[in-house]
């Protein structure tokens, strides 16, 4: 047995921090997928910053969309959009599996919002709703502008990856906001069903924290 395999089995969830079109296009991912049971994935503008500059698969699609009308951030969301949907697509089945636990991928909000509340929830529905894909995350900063973004997020349904998160506190702050969000939709009636991660940050790196917000 893969050793990913046996962590997947003892119920940990496996996540690749990148994605690229070379990947999707190869079958690199869906290798990823079937054969190391890798569950999900995340991104961020760096991420694809990378990918983008240090490939030529995206230059047909750049002239492209750069024709239609497209320039600066709203080509770099168009193009993020078009490579995350298809990998919610791959990892559909995983989500469908697990009732939604799993199986998500996530797409950050522009840095440039960071301390712009109202700008980040506005950017967070406009993204979800965009992709239109029920296993995608917006990944929010659990900064102090983007908690109120968080709460308002999960209101609104947005799935969010909280992010940026560097303290014990600063996890529990996000999940404060995220039952925030999810108490106002109950108020209402809505439906509680909304997902959401947190990422704990350290001087060593970044991974998963292990401790998750969820809603069954």
């Amino acid at each position: 047995m893969k050793p990913t395999k046996a962590l997947h089995d003892l119920g940990q969830s496996l996540w690749i921090d990148d994605i690229t079109r070379d990947m999707l296009d190869s079958g690199t991912l869906r290798k990823y997928i079937d054969d190391y049971s890798v569950t999900g994935l995340t991104s961020n503008p760096t991420i694809f910053d990378n990918a983008i500059s240090k490939s030529d698969s995206y230059d047909d699609e750049v002239k492209r969309l750069f024709k239609a009308g497209y320039s600066g951030e709203a080509l770099f969301f168009e193009l993020a959009l078009q490579d995350l949907s298809r990998a919610a697509d791959m990892f559909l089945p995983v989500h469908e599996r697990t009732a939604s636990v799993d199986g998500f991928v996530s797409l950050e909000v522009s840095p440039l919002l960071a301390y712009d509340t109202e700008a980040t929830v506005s950017e967070a529905k406009r993204l979800f709703e965009r992709a239109h894909k029920p296993n995608l995350f917006i990944k929010i900063p659990g900064t102090k502008e983007g908690l109120p973004a968080i709460e308002e997020a999960i209101y609104s349904g947005v799935s969010v990856n909280v992010t940026l998160l560097f303290s014990s506190q600063h996890c529990i702050d996000a999940a404060d906001a995220y039952m925030k969000g999810l108490e106002r939709r109950v108020a209402e009636g809505l439906s509680p069903d909304v997902r959401s991660v947190a990422r704990s940050s350290s001087a060593a790196g970044t991974r998963r924290s292990s401790t998750r917000c969820r809603r069954s």
